[in-house]
């Protein structure tokens, strides 16, 4: 035990514990005191009188009230113990009281009988009742049988030897009464039976409180002395108030008043430990067995002494010499049919105990000090494959597996080396020899045995390698079989740390597997399954034996390089990125999977350790290089630069602020005029979003968006923009503006679940917008979205009235296709191809055909950024029918927009010099004409579109 622990362990010890030293050394003082002045005289007759007879009094009054209070303070079985003590104290105060009023108050002695010798009398009965209730109970009715006859055997021995010696001359005492005799016989007889009780009740007394119930026995057996003397003829004969006798009871009463307070009550816990004790238990049970003999030899003393000196033998002396063998002999029957019980009760367990441990699935196995086998159960046989018989005499030792002998070495020893109170076992696990010669693993629970061990021991081999697939399960990847996520990242983290710890040469490599989703989208999860496996198995055959390949999830997998020691970063950043290169070729090799030889590619990042950085850090960066490589281009190797990190940090605060913008409603709907090119009318208006941020910025879609990767804010943010210029052309149109609206969505929004068809109509119907009032500009073409859905959706939208229009054209390779398969009405030209319409012959000739096809498809056309009036001329010149741009007008609020629509149309070139327009200056007012260009065309198949020969 720690030494805060034994320190912690004996504290409650000294709470509950005596009163301390004082009170012991006040006893003490007080009993010398009395004592002294007892056999100096006290310097006067007067003062021994009053000191024996009021003093004695006192003393006796203290102990009653301690005793008392004592009762009342607990409440357990012994509180009628102290009451009766209380009460025989209580008497013997009023008996010296008495002899005290006739000494001192009156001067004259004591008559004998009196009132003093009725409290004196009455004494003794309610301390023997005390003595029996603090006795431990017997169990049986046996018990208490020998109980009585171990007292009588005591008093009447006592009571023999008495006789012989003094009482049998009291009783024939001439001169005296018939109460005079039986008085003087009532104090040793009476006292006889207080000592017989104290001497059987001695090796019978509880262990509760055990300090407490020695120190009044040795109170009340001080007072039988006492009273043994005073009752002798001739110490009676010469008695005065006063002298030394008054002071053993004088201290006896002191004695019995300290009993209950000044001692420990937490006795079990007060005394040394208990493996110290048991030396001192024999020799007590052997004195309390050896009681009645004592007793019995006692009584033979008795009777001796009357044939020595030539006396007639007494009646008295025979009767009670005869009850007391008779006593003896009927006790020593019950404790033979006692024993007789026990021995066949002990047979019986001692029978069912073997029974269990032969018939126990666990091995039980003695070994001596010196570690040789005695004793092995049968369940030998079945556990170790080895014979009980053919185990014993053997050395445990030799059994046990050479690395595991030094741990259960030092366990054993460790044990063995411990209090057995505060271990009593301990549990050793270990591998076992068995008759086959397999190790066994078997756990085994340790116990003392008569200086030798006993092992209790299982087969836990099963539970072991459970065990053991378990912890392998939990850090391997089920289906690959390399070491997950958790096992990598505590590889890493021991790479970092011990004896590796700044060896910057460390790498971590975070794979991606390109185009891992169609093949599992084009050829099913089993497919997919199998790639997976054929990767992982070209990853680990890739990496050096001490580093680790494992796979995190889905496609992604990882590699620990572990560093070589070296000094120079960039020879070991070249080697590292090498093998990021051997392992890209080595995974972007064709698997072959049931039949088909598929491709995927591998986007690798690479991170290097730092000193101070930690494992999560580490695969942070690497994570981010990964992220980085997808991002470049695919299929390539990219290595971790701090900027990476900036980057994803002002990326995550900006989506943060913009999910934050949606809640509070910090976005703005502005409309830019789309005009005629051939009269400046408004033939439309093109719903664009502005971000106004709590710092007063202004984002443009392309800024906000390219943060908006979260495809949930990203859709809340269109559903909202959507609605709101729905919600707006209708209000316009109920103002007489019915100029329709355009509104930029994804492809991949169209097809997304969350937006379905009856959501924009039940939109259209909600606000009341007519049919032809808008049009849907779509934008980026994904490779990866479906043609066939995306043509049944757009179909279905013309079918509600809503026209199609397709952004960005001529900047794609996927726009020819959508022309060719979806159902567009206007086609939209990109910015890039307007701005270098005039300087670039190239980008003329371009244009140029590009409008030429939308003319020949009959569908109408945008330019987009039509920024200054050289650009208007030029695209007229080429047929474009409508333009978009700061040439006309910027994007305009909803005032500034109604104030635009009411005047209906921009100056164009030819005439008066075109305005230069920012949502403030406006041309001269004309009445609104319907917006003929952007009507809705004649509805027609996709497959009925011509299509000029290529």
């Amino acid at each position: 035990m720690s030494a805060p622990a034994a320190l912690l362990a004996r504290r409650p010890v000294q709470e509950s514990g005596g009163t301390g030293l004082l009170p012991q050394v006040l006893l003490g003082l007080a009993s010398g005191g009395y004592a002294i002045g007892a056999a100096l005289g006290w310097g006067s007759e007067q003062l021994a009188l009053i000191m024996g007879d009021f003093g004695l009094s006192v003393a006796a009054l203290i102990a009653s009230v301690s005793c008392f209070l004592y009762a009342r303070a607990r409440d357990s079985r012994f509180r009628p113990a102290w009451v009766l003590f209380a009460v025989s104290s209580a008497m013997a105060a009023c008996g010296n009281a008495v002899w005290g009023w006739y000494e001192v108050v009156l001067g004259r002695a004591v008559p004998s009988p009196s009132l003093a010798d009725l409290f004196f009398l009455c004494f003794a009965p309610p301390a023997i009742v005390g003595l029996l209730v603090l006795a431990k109970r017997p169990v049986t009715r046996a018990g208490w049988v020998c109980l009585a006859l171990d007292a009588w055997l005591i008093g009447g021995s006592l009571l023999t030897l008495s006789w012989s010696l003094a009482l049998a001359h009291t009783a024939h005492f001439e001169g005296e009464s018939v109460a005079e005799a039986a008085l003087s016989l009532a104090y040793p007889l009476l006292d006889i039976v207080l000592v017989s009780m104290v001497l059987a009740l001695h090796f019978r007394r509880s262990h509760v409180n055990r300090s407490g119930i020695n120190t009044a026995i040795a109170a009340l057996a001080l007072t039988v002395l006492c009273d043994a003397l005073f009752t002798s003829p001739l110490l009676r004969e010469n008695y005065r108030s006063g002298q030394l006798l008054d002071a053993g009871w004088f201290a006896a009463s002191l004695l019995l008043a300290y009993a209950p307070w000044g001692v420990r009550r937490l006795e079990p816990c007060a005394g040394p430990p208990r493996a110290a004790r048991p030396a001192v238990r024999p020799i007590a049970g052997s004195l309390a067995a050896l009681t009645p003999y004592l007793a019995a030899a006692v009584c033979t003393l008795g009777i001796l002494y009357n044939v020595i000196e030539d006396r007639s033998v007494d009646r008295v002396v025979v009767f009670t010499g005869c009850t007391v063998v008779l006593a003896l002999v009927v006790r020593q029957g019950i404790m033979l049919l006692d024993n007789i019980a026990l021995t066949h009760e002990l047979a019986q367990k001692e029978n069912h105990f073997r029974s269990l441990v032969q018939g126990s699935s666990d091995v039980i196995m003695i070994a001596a000090p010196t570690g040789i086998l005695r004793y092995v159960s049968p369940a030998a046989a079945g556990v170790y494959g080895r014979d009980a018989d053919e185990l014993i005499g053997s050395e445990l030792a030799t059994l046990i597996h050479p690395e595991d002998l030094g741990r259960v070495v030092h366990e054993v020893r460790r044990f063995l080396a411990a209090p057995p109170s505060e271990e009593p076992t301990t549990r050793i696990e270990c591998r076992f020899r068995s008759g086959t010669g397999q190790w066994l693993n078997v756990e085994s629970t340790v116990k003392r045995h008569q200086g030798g061990l006993i092992f209790n021991s299982r087969d836990v081999t099963e539970r072991v390698r459970l065990q053991a697939q378990l912890q392998h399960n939990a850090e391997h990847d089920p289906l690959t079989d390399l070491p997950n996520r958790a096992l990598f990242t505590q590889r890493v983290r021991q790479a970092l740390g011990g004896r590796r710890a700044g060896d910057a040469g460390t790498a971590v490599l975070f794979i991606d597997l390109d185009g891992f989703k169609g093949v599992n989208d084009r050829h099913g999860h089993q497919a997919g399954d199998e790639l997976l496996i054929q990767a992982a198995r070209r990853l680990q055959d890739s990496v050096r034996a001490g580093d680790t390949a494992a796979r995190l999830g889905g496609d992604e997998f990882a590699a620990l390089i572990l560093g070589d020691g070296s000094r120079d970063g960039p020879a070991r950043e070249l080697q590292v990125q090498e093998i990021a290169d051997r392992l890209r070729l080595m995974l972007s090799q064709p698997y072959r999977v049931e039949g088909n030889e598929l491709r995927v590619a591998a986007s690798i990042g690479v991170a290097f350790a730092e000193p101070g950085i930690s494992a999560g850090e580490l695969l942070r960066n690497a994570d981010l290089a990964m992220y980085r490589a997808k991002a470049g281009g695919k299929d390539r190797v990219e290595l971790y630069v701090p900027q990476m990190q900036a980057d994803v940090v002002r990326r995550t605060d900006r989506a943060t602020r913009l999910r934050t913008a949606l809640h509070e409603g910090e976005f703005a709907l502005l409309h830019q005029p789309v005009v005629s090119l051939a009269d400046g009318r408004i033939a439309a208006v093109a719903a664009q979003a502005r971000w106004r941020s709590a710092q007063g910025i202004l984002f443009t879609p392309a800024e906000f968006l390219r943060v908006a990767d979260d495809g949930g804010r990203t859709a809340e943010l269109g559903h909202r923009l959507l609605e709101e210029a729905v919600e707006q052309a209708a209000e316009r149109g109920r103002l007489g503006h019915r100029a329709p609206v355009s509104v930029r969505l994804p492809a991949r929004r169209l097809l997304d679940r969350s937006m379905p068809l009856g959501s924009i109509e039940g939109l259209l119907t909600r606000h009341g917008l007519p049919s032809g009032s808008l049009v849907i500009e779509l934008a980026d073409s994904d490779p990866r979205i479906s043609f066939d859905e995306l043509e049944q959706r757009l179909v279905a939208l013309r079918r509600l009235g809503v026209r199609i229009a397709l952004d960005g054209f001529g900047s794609g390779y996927a726009a020819i296709n959508a022309l060719r398969r979806l159902p567009i009405d206007v086609l939209k030209l990109d910015r890039g191809l307007v701005e270098g319409v005039v300087e670039s012959a190239r980008l003329h000739k371009i244009t140029a055909g590009l409008l030429r096809i939308a003319r020949d498809l009959g569908m109408q056309s945008v330019a987009d950024g039509v920024d200054v009036p050289e650009q208007v001329l030029a695209l007229r010149a080429m047929g474009c029918t409508h333009g978009q741009g700061m040439a006309f007008s910027g994007p305009l609020d909803e005032y500034r927009l109604r104030r635009a629509l009411a005047c209906g149309e921009f100056p164009v070139p030819g005439g008066a010099a075109l305005p230069v327009l920012s949502g403030r200056a406006l041309p001269a007012r004309r009445s609104p004409a319907p917006p003929e260009v952007f009507e809705h065309p004649p509805m027609r198949s996709n497959n009925e579109t011509p299509v000029p020969p290529t």
